[in-house]
């Protein structure tokens, strides 16, 4: 039981490493261009590692476990493009950051607080490519359905990252019935501070890559990626930060 419980710990903690496992979207579609101005490409040594999303000029809201890639410095945030290798527009902005804010209650093995801000060296110039997104002013209920949206792999079978910025719909689901013994089965615990959501037959998700990237329910910003067991399963739903839940902890940072 033991040897069991660790290598369920280490398969979740590898589907959700950064990196060549970067979260994807499964089941997805291209976004219509330029529609989501907040996505943040995070890049370390100008490779895509996290998604995240302008909240302010000078800040972008990501997940904590990216930080696990983050160790050098060099991290550079791009903004104002759907592609990730063309900018038929040249409108992306890259901007290099300046200091990251992990939530220092962050736990590796439960993803608790999977939450961190980036402060950037200078602050994006807002214009129609590249434009913030709003902190949630309500909480979202279940059987909502929400968009996800991110860039990587579109195959769980392949390692290839997409070029274009893809988005699926996904549904809220209880949190009860995610923590139940066909899902998680409390392994790790699905609290408070985080939202499930997925499709009742499977097959659409995000995945390794899009960490860090927005769930969006209703216009607002309700979760951050944040992890899985392997991407598109029918009883292993999608795991997001709940950002209603640290609002304050934002905008103290911020302020």
């Amino acid at each position: 039981m033991i040897f069991q419980a660790f290598l369920r710990s280490v398969m979740i903690i590898y589907f959700l490493t950064p990196g060549d496992d970067a979260v994807e979207i499964i089941g997805g579609k291209d976004v219509k261009p330029h529609s989501k101005p907040y996505m943040a490409s995070i890049q370390l040594y100008r490779r895509h590692v996290c998604g995240g999303m302008l909240i302010k000029p000078g800040w972008v809201l990501t997940a904590a476990h990216c930080n696990l890639k983050f160790k050098e410095q060099n991290i550079q945030v791009v903004l104002g493009t759907d592609s990730l290798r063309r900018d038929k527009d040249n409108s992306a902005q890259k901007l290099m950051v300046k200091q990251k804010f992990p939530h220092v209650r962050f736990n590796s093995k439960s993803f608790e607080h999977d939450i961190m801000l980036l402060q950037l060296k200078t602050e994006a110039k807002l214009n129609k490519f590249v434009k913030v997104l709003p902190l949630p002013k309500y909480d979202v209920r279940n059987g909502t359905t929400c968009t996800v949206v991110g860039w990587g792999r579109t195959n769980r079978k392949s390692n290839k990252l997409s070029d274009n910025l893809k988005e699926v719909n996904v549904t809220i689901m209880d949190r009860e019935k995610c923590n139940s013994k066909n899902y998680y089965n409390n392994n790790p615990v699905i609290t408070r501070n985080m939202l499930c959501a997925g499709d009742s037959k499977g097959g659409k998700d995000a995945c390794q890559g899009d960490s860090g990237g927005p769930l969006m329910c209703e216009g607002e910003l309700q979760g951050i990626v944040s992890f899985g067991d392997d991407c598109g399963l029918q009883y292993k739903p999608g795991i997001y930060t709940r950002v209603t839940q640290y609002i304050e902890w934002i905008q103290e940072k911020i302020a």
